[in-house]
Order: C-alpha cells, then structure tokens, then sequence
C-alpha cells in the first residue's frame, strides 16, 4: 500500500483543533479486520453513512460498527417519511471521498457551500473510550474521542440505530 501523507480529512481534523491519532493500515475485508488493525473493539469503529433527505440534501449518519441505521428511528427524528442511500457514484460526487473512505472531515460542502448536516447515534457518546473514523483514504483512520467529535461536527445526537441482523 502507498502511504498517505495527506487528505482533506487529515487537513480537516488538525484545524479543527481536537485530540486525534492517524492509524494507517494496509486493505481490510471485515469490520473485525479494521478493529484489530486500529487496536480498537468493533463497537468503536464507526461508519459514516451518507442519507439522502430530497433532491441535492444529504447528511452523514455515524453508526457505531455493532449497529445498522434503523430507517424508522432516522425517519422519526428528521420528521421524514422517505429517506435513501445514494450510490456509491452519487456519494463521491456530493463528499468527495469513494465509499469506504468516507468521513465528515473535509468533505465537499452543500450546494449552500454549507457542511452537511451530521447526525451521531446516542450510543457513540454513552460508551466509554475513543472511537474510530474514517480519515478520507482507503486504511487511513482517526481514532478521537466521541465528545469532541459530536462537538467538533456540531452533531445532532438520536438514537438511530438498532443491532445489527445475524
């Protein structure tokens, strides 16, 4: 793998002025993969998902990585009754970042020039330790702790998620 001295995300994070630590590791095929890579629990790997609300409106949703969205908990918290996901060509389009890598950190704004709106699930700042999230590349990560993360985001914290299907 080359090594990646230098993202969007990365730029992001360090002037954003928070506590943060890069990981870099090599292709992973698992959430389990990305933990022990990181030296974190799966629990503490967080997805960043990308929701689409209407016509050129998204948001990015993290979800720890032991849980799903759960669409009627998102619904009911936006007050919406038709939510999406994006394909993945649509998703780099409207961050910046191809799936896997993608992360609030230096994404590309809102057609406001606006960030998008991100939403936390309650459970990312009701456990204990840091969490992990993508740094904008593929095996680029950076592991933070979750209050200055909702803080830093200006995250709206739900409850929006459900365990995840065996």
């Amino acid at each position: 793998m080359t090594e990646v001295l230098d993202t969007p995300a990365l730029r992001a994070i360090a002037d954003a002025g928070i506590d943060y630590f890069v990981t870099r590791h090599g292709p992973v095929r698992s959430l389990e993969e990305a933990a022990q890579a990181r030296g974190l629990d799966p629990r503490q790997i967080l997805k960043t998902l990308v929701v689409r609300r209407g016509e050129d409106d998204y948001l990015f949703v993290l979800v720890p990585g032991d849980r799903q969205i759960s669409w009627p908990k998102l619904r009911e918290h936006l007050g919406l009754s038709r939510l999406s996901m994006p394909d993945k060509d649509v998703a780099r389009d409207v961050t910046g970042y191809e799936r896997g890598t993608i992360t609030p950190f230096g994404s590309l704004p809102s057609p406001a020039g606006m960030p998008w709106p991100v939403i936390a699930d309650a459970l990312i700042v009701s456990r204990e330790g840091p969490v992990s999230i993508g740094g904008g590349d593929h095996g680029v990560a950076l592991t933070v702790h979750p209050e200055q993360l909702v803080e830093v985001l200006d995250a709206a914290i739900a409850d929006v998620t459900e365990p995840l299907l065996p």
